[in-house]
């Protein structure tokens, strides 16, 4: 079963050191298959770029690069608490595991791309 099968919105994230991050607050499956993004925009009418603006925002936090292929490869937006709080972005393969009402990633906190 692909893992961002079990995210849901509301579950707990923790990063590689057991830190509590935030909450998941949004996410998107990608296609692991594709060799590109194409098809795997939110709203096919607007195109990427418009997606990319939607799903990250307008500003320049999110290189148009990392937010392609967080399209491709899907994300999780966290809502992030503490310190750090606002939002920040995962790729769905830095997700390690998803165990009871946890999201577990494969990196540290500050390696979550801000948004």
């Amino acid at each position: 079963m692909d893992v961002m099968d079990q995210v849901r919105v509301g579950m707990r994230v923790i990063d590689s050191t057991g830190a509590d991050v935030g909450t998941v607050d949004d996410l998107k499956a990608g296609d692991p298959e594709a060799l590109t993004s194409a098809g795997q925009e939110v709203d096919p009418g607007g195109g990427l770029l418009e997606d990319v603006a939607r799903a990250f925002g307008s500003g320049p936090r999110v290189h148009p690069q990392a937010a392609e292929r967080m399209l491709r490869v899907g994300y999780v937006r966290v809502d992030r608490s503490g310190v750090l709080s606002g939002h920040g972005y995962v790729e769905a393969d830095r997700i390690r595991a998803v165990e009871g009402d946890a999201v577990h990633l494969s990196v540290p906190a500050d390696q979550l791309l801000d948004g």
